[in-house]
């Protein structure tokens, strides 16, 4: 996928970056300075929609000319919004509340272009179950680190990851962190003259 303009991604996450290299995009990497706030009591694919546009605007403003995306992932259980764990005991109790059950990937996407005045938001959710996992099993993967930068504390690509995975419905890439179907749809949509 090629782009006639930058295109910048306001986000620190390798996985992100991992996935727009993954079909071959072009981008700079513009780290957002803006906090993440959940507004209150607002469904989940409006919270991640409001957060990944609170993380593209300061971003799309510093480049005008720019082609901004962000955006914010966030695991939903029993009507509960998981984001990445405070500490290890943090992610083993997330852990521990997803096991033989099912929940919500919800990513928020912001799109922003300043000088042509475009901005677009989209949500992505995908259903991801749980098998039985053992106390140990957690523990063994928690000590690894890899839950404690991930929302819902896990991160499906980790080599571990089928070892309790049972199955998703929906997008992959959206539990990874970037809906990359969703994405492309958005920018064929409201971005097509940027398209190459």
């Amino acid at each position: 996928m090629t782009l006639s303009t930058t295109f910048i991604l306001a986000s620190q996450s390798p996985r992100r970056r991992d996935l727009l290299d993954h079909v071959g995009v072009d981008f700079a990497v513009h780290v957002s300075p803006a906090n993440e706030e959940i507004p209150p009591d607002a469904p989940p694919e409006d919270a991640v929609r409001e957060i990944a546009r609170q993380k593209a605007r300061p971003v799309a403003r510093e480049f005008p000319t720019a082609l901004t995306l962000a955006a914010d992932t966030v695991v939903v259980h029993d009507g509960d919004l998981l984001t990445k764990p405070r500490d290890p005991d943090h992610a083993r109790a997330m852990l521990r509340r997803l096991r033989g059950t099912t929940h919500a990937v919800t990513t928020g996407l912001a799109l922003q272009h300043p000088d042509s005045g475009r901005r677009v938001t989209a949500a992505e959710t995908t259903d991801v179950s749980f098998g039985t996992i053992s106390d140990d099993d957690i523990a063994a993967y928690v000590e690894t680190g890899s839950p404690m930068d991930k929302a819902g504390g896990y991160g499906i690509q980790d080599p571990t990851a089928p070892l309790f995975i049972d199955g998703i419905h929906g997008d992959y890439y959206n539990v990874v962190g970037l809906p990359l179907r969703r994405l492309y749809l958005l920018l064929r949509n409201h971005f097509g003259d940027f398209l190459v």
